[in-house]
């Protein structure tokens, strides 16, 4: 059920029972550790990370997107064939995620999210994948707690920027550096290169783009 409108400029409600969705969609993860499996995504609204760069800017505006029920969220995940649920947004944690990570795991789902982590951890994640921005830096709690590291390289200098990230994170965490779209003729031949002289990187690449899919 879509719910009216609210209000939505404190981020930090304790209200779990809704949350604002852009979109959701079942599709394949296209980045990442997971790249290639099948999986529902749940694209929440609301973002104040602000990367100039990002390409969906639609979903920084909540109030540009309805609230739903969480419980119809979840329903509409169950009408798909995977088990893998992935939360992005937007900025999914400027939310309260507990009860969605409850329902989520009552239907038997993995729950992973993408998270800039610039605010606190909420939720129960099977994975996270911690993509931190410069224009907003992440809470120091979550730097243990990431499976996955991945680094947007818009410029030379975000080279720099991944190894002060890297050095934050667990010694098992997967580390990624992946090409912003629009620079990868660019830049993807400097990460390739990177990549070969610092070998505890992987590449990361928007495979989904590369398939012309959602």
């Amino acid at each position: 059920m879509v719910l009216k409108k609210q209000h939505k400029k404190n981020y930090q409600s304790e209200n779990q029972l809704i949350l604002p969705v852009m979109e959701q969609f079942y599709s394949l993860q296209g980045e990442g550790s997971h790249t290639g499996k099948a999986a529902y995504f749940i694209r929440l609204a609301g973002c104040d990370v602000g990367c100039f760069w990002c390409d969906v800017k639609e979903s920084w505006n909540a109030e540009d997107h309805p609230d739903m029920d969480v419980e119809d969220i979840v329903q509409l995940a169950t009408e798909s064939k995977t088990e893998m649920v992935v939360v992005s947004g937007g900025e999914p944690l400027i939310y309260n995620l507990n009860y969605l990570t409850e329902v989520l795991h009552k239907n038997e789902f993995k729950t992973h999210i993408e998270t800039s982590g610039a605010y606190p951890l909420s939720g129960k994640w099977d994975w996270i994948c911690l993509s931190p921005k410069k224009f907003k830096k992440p809470v120091e709690e979550i730097y243990p707690e990431a499976d996955e590291l991945k680094i947007i390289i818009y410029n030379k200098s975000d080279f720099k920027f991944a190894e002060e990230y890297a050095a934050k994170v667990s010694s098992d965490c997967h580390l990624f550096l992946q090409v912003e779209w629009s620079k990868s003729d660019e830049m993807l031949p400097l990460i390739v290169e990177y990549v070969k002289e610092n070998p505890k990187w992987r590449i990361s690449l928007q495979t989904h783009k590369f398939l012309d899919i959602d």
